[in-house]
């Protein structure tokens, strides 16, 4: 933004004064008698009055000179200026000069633009252009502009504020000031990206979280679900792996603000949990997202604190939908039902990104989760921050990452491959609400063993095979028999046993669902009313 001036000429300028009154001071003798008869006083000003070719000076400041003039009437020419051909716009009409001065409403002058406070500055004549303006390229300004704005209105000082939004994008060059601790640093106002601009709404949602148990430690991730402080992350971080159900924990927020935190619920079953912030207040809630709105290929910003560095922000997109992975994990529930057989040496090379910690080298059962894939780097200590889209929303909570050339209840570290996963927005948001209302959540049961179809011997497709079906369970009530080959479950592929149990154990108990199988050779579909698995 620069300075704004006006059209009206100078008030010093000759063509003006000499259409004005006279005055005192340069008054005309009108004979030679009232000559004669003037004081002492008046010879010394007559004396002092100024020569002919000599320019007049104002008696007030041009200042107070221009506020008084009133505005020019349309169409009309000024005194000095060229007239110009076409039509020209109203004086104070959008986009036409005027004075400068702060915008409407400001008590005081604002941004570099409008400089000290103009008590004596002459306006300006305005220069016009000869050429035309060039159109303006189209940006992402206006969606940056808006994400900034959100974070001002949700985040307030610990993000980038209202006023770096109104200025930095729009006006003025230098930064304006934010109270209180600043979790994103913008070095070049001018050049604010995409990420930035979602990094500064989303990170005041985003805390540190620190488990410590009698013998182990680790760090992990967590999202603000609200403003009193009830906090998602994985059950993973708060129990160090099934460790201790006893972990003290301390969280941390992005403008350093730390608080003793009590667990509301677990659910291992799909790695989530919600803990509540003591005497918290004030505190940012992330803004949900809708997981089932994805396409592969959409920007993902990913935000935690890997290896106990917080507000750390990464980017990619989202690699693959309706992923299900297998990890171990001394948390879950011992559980017999719906399972699915190991095949020899296809022990799952997915683990939970444990920061600053081990996981545990004694797990003996696993759980199967529905995810998505994303290559935004995610790290050991990115468990339970938020994956987000590119308007900030919350579109999955960080769990698991692959390893290369380790396993998942190896207890090795390892960083990112480009390979991370984060449970499905849609499927957090149920089960921590269950959390928060009954301090567990629930999921569905299918009431089946089920194999990985390709490898049955004579195997034509993909699926999982129903080895099966348990008696009075959901899978018999809805006609399911052994034999039959389930390709589908809502609509989404199965190719496997785990994807069909991921996708069911994402449900909650009695939920219904439309099963596609196959049966010699035919595509039948049934609708499957979920039993409850037991959390045992």
């Amino acid at each position: 933004m620069s300075d704004t001036t006006d059209d009206r000429p100078e008030g010093n300028d000759n063509s003006h004064n000499a259409e004005a009154p006279t005055s005192s001071q340069h008054h005309t003798p009108t004979s030679a008698g009232a000559d004669a008869a003037q004081t002492p006083a008046a010879s010394s000003a007559d004396a002092a009055a100024p020569r002919a070719d000599t320019p007049p000076m104002p008696t007030r400041s041009p200042a107070a000179a221009a506020a008084a003039w009133p505005p020019p009437a349309a169409g009309s020419v000024q005194p000095g200026i060229p007239a110009q051909s076409g039509a020209r716009a109203p004086y104070g009409a959008p986009g036409q000069p005027g004075y400068a001065s702060a915008p409407s409403g400001a008590t005081a002058p604002t941004g570099q633009a409008f400089g000290p406070t103009a008590t004596d500055a002459h306006p300006t004549l305005t220069v016009n252009d000869s050429a035309p303006t060039a159109p303006r390229k189209n940006s992402a300004a206006p969606r940056i502009a808006a994400l900034l704005v959100a974070a001002a209105l949700v985040g307030g000082g610990a993000g980038l504020g209202g006023a770096y939004a109104g200025v930095n994008l729009w006006g003025g060059s230098d930064a304006s000031t934010v109270s209180g601790p600043t979790a994103i640093t913008v070095n070049d106002p001018s050049s604010v990206n995409d990420t930035a601009a979602v990094a500064s709404k989303v990170v005041p949602s985003v805390v540190t979280i620190s488990a410590t148990g009698t013998s182990a430690g680790g760090t992990g991730s967590g999202v603000i679900l609200s403003a009193d402080g009830y906090v998602l992350t994985n059950t993973h971080v708060v129990t160090l792996d099934g460790q201790t159900g006893d972990a003290k924990l301390s969280v941390t927020t992005s403008d350093g603000r730390v608080y003793a935190a009590t667990v509301v619920g677990t659910d291992p079953t799909y790695d989530l949990a919600v803990i509540k912030l003591e005497n918290a207040s004030g505190l940012t809630p992330i803004e949900w997202g809708d997981s089932s709105k994805l396409n592969v290929g959409d920007a993902t910003t990913a935000i935690g604190a890997p290896l106990g560095l917080p507000n750390t922000v990464t980017t990619g997109i989202v690699s693959a939908l309706n992923r299900s992975i297998q990890v171990a994990s001394s948390a879950a529930p011992s559980d017999g039902s719906d399972a699915q057989e190991t095949e020899p040496g296809q022990e799952s090379p997915f683990r939970f990104d444990f920061g600053q910690g081990q996981q545990s080298q004694t797990a003996t059962e696993t759980i199967k989760i529905a995810v998505i894939q994303t290559d935004a780097a995610i790290n050991p200590g990115n468990s339970g921050g938020a994956l987000v889209d590119d308007e900030g929303k919350l579109i999955g909570i960080n769990v698991a990452i692959a390893s290369a050339g380790g396993s998942s209840s190896s207890g090795s570290q390892s960083g990112n491959i480009g390979v991370g996963f984060s449970i499905p927005s849609d499927v957090a948001k149920r089960i921590s609400e269950e959390i928060i209302d009954n301090g567990s959540a629930t999921h569905g049961l299918l009431g089946a063993s089920v194999q990985d179809a390709s490898g049955i011997q004579g195997a034509t497709t993909t699926g999982a095979y129903v080895a099966e079906a348990v008696s009075g369970g959901a899978a018999q009530a809805a006609g399911l028999t052994k034999g039959d080959i389930i390709t589908k479950f809502n609509g989404i592929p199965v190719t496997n046993s785990i994807d069909l149990t991921a996708q069911v154990r994402a449900l909650a108990a009695g939920a219904t669902a439309e099963v596609t199988y196959l049966r010699g050779g035919q595509v039948e579909t049934a609708e499957v009313t979920l039993g409850a698995m037991s959390q045992g």
